[in-house]
């Protein structure tokens, strides 16, 4: 079974090119049971597809003002 710092660097290569059958068994018995990696892994790939959309100017100009409202009200 592989370690979450294991899963970690695999959920970083799998972004850039396809991984071998054995490290993709592995990462996929590891997410089942981990939901910390699972979670870290969701969030690798949004933010990589974000950080595309901004470099093909797509992302918004200016932050969303109903989730700049949201974290407001929670502050106070």
């Amino acid at each position: 079974m592989l370690k979450c710092k294991e899963v970690s660097e695999l959920c970083s290569q799998e972004l850039e090119r396809p991984l071998p059958m054995t490290d993709r068994v592995g990462l996929a018995m590891h997410m089942m049971m981990c939901t910390g990696c699972s979670n870290f892994r969701k969030q690798m790939r949004l933010l990589r597809q974000k950080m595309h959309e901004y470099a093909d100017g797509r992302a918004p100009s200016e932050p969303d003002q109903s989730s700049a409202g949201e974290s407001a009200d929670r502050a106070s």
